[in-house]
């Protein structure tokens, strides 16, 4: 008797549930407005991926950048390499001094806005993406500015990724925890019922979670699921978290440079990575 084939669809909403299960900030009321299986069917475009693989990431915090986001890209990067695929970590300073020795990166600056789309296209041009994910990036919002999770405008100091993803002729990912990042766009209704200034930008698959980096391994659980085997063996955000902190990170909600994610300890997220590999054993 041969064994029934496994049902990823149920798999992936098991997955999906347990990225919003705290409810931090109001994610698990975004998630009925999605359409089941967005882990899956983001997972699978990440699984056929070869070439390359844009990731953009890099939320401003005072002078410098939060965990939440780096760590989730550091972690797509590392699956995409177990994978075969070429990722690019797309950021602006300082951030990306801080990973171009150890990362394929790409830097984008802060520029007249009316130059934006043409240095989105030049880039998408150069680099011939297979995909592009967006982890934890403001999204422009109805004025086409950024804002923080306090409502502060951070334009100044925000480089653009928003046109990578508008303009790409590759599917597009987006991930966010708050409503005011690249991809929310497409709940704009929703999100804007949230304290947030939303984010119109929107993306092909949306996915939300408690905290976006938490996403990463989500996806990894799912590429796992699909390949038959662990993705998250050696997965370890504590050693992430410990190399962008001595690069000079902060927490995104308490601004201080913490061993932490949005406010959270690192177990937290190490629990989820826990309860995901009960799953795809």
């Amino acid at each position: 008797m041969t064994a029934l084939p496994p049902d990823y669809l149920a798999l992936s909403q098991q997955i999906e549930h347990m990225l919003v299960r705290q409810n931090l900030r109001g994610m698990a009321t975004l998630q009925p407005h999605l359409r089941p299986g967005y882990i899956l069917r983001a997972a699978r475009l990440i699984n056929q991926c070869r070439g390359t693989v844009l990731i953009g990431t890099g939320f401003p915090v005072l002078d410098t950048f939060e965990t939440d986001g780096p760590v989730g890209a550091i972690a797509l990067y590392q699956l995409l390499m177990q994978l075969g695929a070429k990722p690019v970590i797309v950021c602006g300073d300082p951030l990306y001094s801080a990973l171009k020795a150890d990362y394929q990166c790409y830097q984008i600056t802060v520029n007249q806005y009316e130059a934006l789309p043409a240095i989105a296209s030049e880039a998408l041009a150069a680099l011939q993406p297979q995909l592009v994910i967006s982890i934890e990036r403001p999204g422009f919002n109805a004025l086409q500015r950024y804002a923080n999770m306090r409502g502060e405008d951070i334009s100044s100091r925000c480089a653009s990724f928003d046109y990578f993803l508008t303009q790409a002729a590759c599917p597009t990912i987006g991930i966010g925890d708050g409503g005011n990042e690249i991809g929310m766009g497409n709940l704009y209704q929703q999100v804007s019922a949230l304290n947030i200034t939303p984010a119109v930008t929107e993306c092909d698959e949306l996915i939300v979670a408690d905290v976006s980096n938490w996403a990463a391994w989500g996806l990894a659980a799912m590429v796992s699921l699909l390949r038959n085997e662990n993705l998250l063996a050696s997965a370890n955000p504590l050693e992430i978290l410990q190399y962008l902190s001595a690069k000079g990170s902060v927490d995104g909600v308490t601004r201080l440079n913490t061993l932490t994610e949005d406010g959270l300890a690192h177990t937290e997220g190490e629990q989820l990575i826990t309860d995901f590999k009960l799953l795809i054993k």
